[in-house]
């Protein structure tokens, strides 16, 4: 009786599940998706018509996306500036601003007529003209109603029917067909990896769990045969492997260049006629980028240039020696409310940009590095959308763009103006300006630049604001910190030592020894009653901070400042790096 009632109940159960599965996976199959009776929107393999905040507009011969879903969809940073009513888009070394009250869009230097949209309180583009910014191609079916967008850098698989196929709104032969397709049709196919398709969640070891679990497996075994596919129309559905022939590549993703590791020097020199620290003979070891100081920003915003006969020959020199030249952009004297005035206005940011790329062009530079500081923290939206505005004008003409910033911790004028995010997404390379550790005007005394602290914020910069790693330069400095301390241990004061001058410090020590966890050379002395203190930058530390490029993969190490240096350390540079 015991063995008839279980059979009873396997019967009961099965027959239970097969209800259940009609009316879960296949009955509301044949229900419409709701969305017929407007246009579909397709990105790639996924319908994202229910997710949009807008809809899909059709208008002179363009197809209308509302901005939010620009932003989500497609790049976070085009943006709508309110002052002046136009909308920014950036990507791929173009720049669009469409002037909403002119009805026109200028597209680098190109002006044409293409009004936006306003509609419930969205703002909606023609996405027809960003297709090279964004990698995209936009293209509109009017028999199934659907503008499908298709990423142009990424893989495609494609397959020939070879038979008259259904596609399918779900993984079995009972689901809603979509779209009929004949024989010898060509479908793009997205292959599912076998993870996605693996529910690990384990049923419990009773005989409803064991039945339950042999059910799903049969549905995992009848899915492997199933593919995603699209057809040319638009529709999204799927198809049995069988119908299908050879699935091929169509097209490759785009490949990632590998990058040379940059080891960057900067060259200061005050904001005057160049007077560069090197003669046509002097070759830097271990060098392949020079950033000297040929521009400054003025209290009116616009760049003061400071080459000169000095510089042409510094140009003259660094190209003959096969440095790329990446001028620094310096903001050293502008005061927070001018940096805000400039920053702010999309119009004074384009003329600041426009006078960056002209002195580029003159020169034949290979890129620009901006070093601002004395940013307010409110105002760091407004600095990163220049960084966001420059970005495609420099790399229409093959420049390379990197910003310098401070570590990610600090007060809000020093470090919390910074979007390393942003920058790091938008920019060619994020200069970490690795020292100034310990506040030389605090009470505080200690390291410049301690490598535990360089890691650290090495750390900060990959795991809390998602900066590749490939993209970081780590900024060593070529100077220490001497401390004057009083008898209670706070400060009395310090100095900046450049390394080729340590020297006469060095011989005055009383104590010195290695520092494990700074991985620097630590002396101290005592003079009319105070401890001098200095946490020593040389060849050893260096050499412990050059490790973390390999360690951490990164884009490479540059150098503060030309001229502090002992000769020797160039030797170790090459050594480390290439």
């Amino acid at each position: 009786m015991k063995i008839v009632r279980n059979i009873i109940i396997v019967i009961l159960v099965l027959l239970l599940l097969g209800v259940i599965g009609f009316c879960i996976c296949i009955a509301p199959n044949y229900k419409k998706s709701g969305y017929e009776d407007r246009t579909n929107l397709v990105i790639n393999f996924r319908n994202v018509t229910g997710t949009m905040k807008g809809e899909v507009i059709r208008e002179n011969g363009y197809e209308y996306v509302s901005l939010d879903d620009i932003n989500n969809y497609f790049d976070r940073y085009t943006y709508y500036d309110s002052k002046y009513n136009y909308i920014i888009a950036t990507g791929n070394g173009h720049i669009a601003c469409f002037d909403i009250n002119a009805g026109t869009v200028k597209i680098d230097n190109n002006t044409v007529n293409a009004k936006i949209i306003e509609k419930d309180n969205l703002k909606y583009i023609p996405i027809n003209l960003l297709e090279d910014f964004y990698d995209i191609k936009v293209k509109y079916n009017e028999s199934t109603n659907i503008v499908a967008i298709e990423s142009t850098n990424t893989e495609l698989k494609a397959a020939t029917t070879n038979t008259k196929v259904s596609i399918k709104s779900k993984q079995t032969n009972f689901s809603r067909t979509l779209e009929k397709v004949d024989k010898g049709s060509t479908v793009y196919v997205k292959e599912v990896a076998e993870s996605e398709n693996t529910d690990s969640t384990p049923e419990p070891q009773t005989l409803k769990g064991k039945i339950i679990r042999w059910y799903n497996n049969m549905k995992k075994k009848m899915s492997k045969d199933w593919v995603t596919v699209r057809t040319e129309n638009g529709t999204i559905g799927y198809v049995n492997k069988k119908s299908l022939g050879d699935i091929k590549v169509v097209r490759e993703a785009a490949k990632e260049v590998e990058k040379a590791k940059v080891s960057l020097v900067w060259d200061y020199f005050e904001n005057t006629i160049a007077t560069p620290k090197n003669d046509s003979n002097t070759t830097y070891k271990g060098i392949n980028v020079v950033s000297p100081s040929f521009m400054f920003v003025d209290e009116n915003g616009n760049i003061k240039e400071n080459v000169g006969d000095s510089g042409l020959n510094y140009i003259s020199w660094a190209k003959s020696k096969g440095y790329e030249i990446w001028s620094m952009v310096k903001c050293d004297n502008l005061l927070t409310d001018n940096m805000r005035s400039m920053l702010s206005d999309y119009k004074k940011r384009e003329s600041l940009i426009n006078q960056i790329i002209q002195i580029c062009q003159k020169y034949s530079f290979n890129g620009v590095n901006i070093d601002m500081e004395n940013i307010n923290q409110s105002d760091k939206e407004y600095f990163s959308r220049l960084i966001i505005e420059l970005k495609p004008r420099l790399e229409s003409l093959g420049m390379k763009l990197s910003v310098d910033v401070t570590a990610p911790d600090g007060s809000p004028n020093w470090s919390l103006c910074y979007d390393r995010k942003t920058i790091g997404d938008v920019a060619d390379y994020i200069v970490f300006m690795a020292y100034d550790q310990t506040s030389k005007n605090g009470s505080r005394v200690g390291s410049n630049a301690s490598i535990e602290w360089v890691e650290n914020n090495i750390n900060k910069f990959i795991k809390n604001n998602e900066v590749d790693s490939r993209k970081i330069i780590v900024a060593i400095p070529f100077f220490s910190r001497m401390w004057k301390v009083n008898s209670d241990g706070t400060s009395a004061g310090s100095f900046d030592i450049n390394m080729n001058k340590q020297d006469k410090y060095l011989a005055k020590a009383t104590k010195k020894e290695w520092l494990a966890d700074a991985c620097q050379n630590y002396i101290e002395y005592v003079e009319n009653g105070f401890t001098y203190k200095m946490w020593v930058e040389d060849e050893e530390s260096v050499s412990k901070k050059l490790d973390l490029v390999e360690q951490y993969n990164l884009g490479g190490v540059a150098f503060w400042e030309k001229g502090c240096e002992t000769e020797n350390i160039w030797n170790v540079v090459e050594q480390k790096l290439f």
